[in-house]
């Protein structure tokens, strides 16, 4: 543009698009400070990540990616295992925002390993998903057709004081033709079967 034109006033401003990049996009295009943590990543295992906090009139606000905790960029071609796959991760993140005093929160959901209707991270914020015998269903995709009670006694009290807010390039339902399932699961590893 300023080849074009040099006396143009330009302004960048950084996009994404919910999935990987969206939290470096809000953290720089907003002055936003960046958080390092270490959660549980999609298949079980401690994953390094980080989100941004923002500061304004209104408070701090979150600005985070699934993708950080539960991405698919974390899970090696050969080792993607989408019912099994948690976003666990997710809600430990969640957490840790709301501890950094965050009430609002922008979750990017893009590119994510998981297809588990996001009780994992439910999980991590104080849910329990139970089957008929009362046990935990367990974790993943696989998990939510055990589910036969959900329980919301330890559900950390902070919550109902947040607002979220979720950043999203698709709208897909979860299921039928073009559900997210059928639509984006095979990038993540299910098969027709599944």
């Amino acid at each position: 543009i300023l080849k074009a034109k040099p006396d143009a006033l330009v302004s960048i401003k950084p996009l994404a698009d919910g999935g990987e990049g969206t939290t470096d996009a809000l953290i720089e295009g907003l002055g936003g400070k960046r958080v390092n943590l270490t959660v549980t990543g999609p298949m079980g295992t401690p994953v390094d990540c980080y989100y941004g906090i923002l500061e304004n009139e209104e408070g701090l606000t979150a600005v985070m990616e699934m993708a950080q905790a539960a991405g698919i960029t974390l899970v090696p071609p050969n080792q993607k295992t989408p019912l099994a796959a948690t976003t666990y991760g997710v809600g430990e993140m969640i957490l840790h925002a709301i501890e950094n005093g965050c009430r609002s929160f922008i979750i990017g959901i893009g590119g994510s390993a998981t297809n588990d209707g996001g009780i994992g991270m439910l999980k991590a914020l104080g849910y329990e998903f139970l089957d008929e015998s009362g046990n935990d269903v367990g974790e993943g995709g696989q998990a939510l057709s055990k589910i036969h009670t959900i329980k919301s006694d330890n559900v950390n009290k902070n919550i109902s004081l947040c607002n979220f807010k979720i950043a999203c390039d698709v709208t897909n339902p979860l299921y039928g033709e073009n559900g997210a399932t059928y639509i984006y699961g095979p990038q993540k590893g299910v098969t027709e079967d599944m």
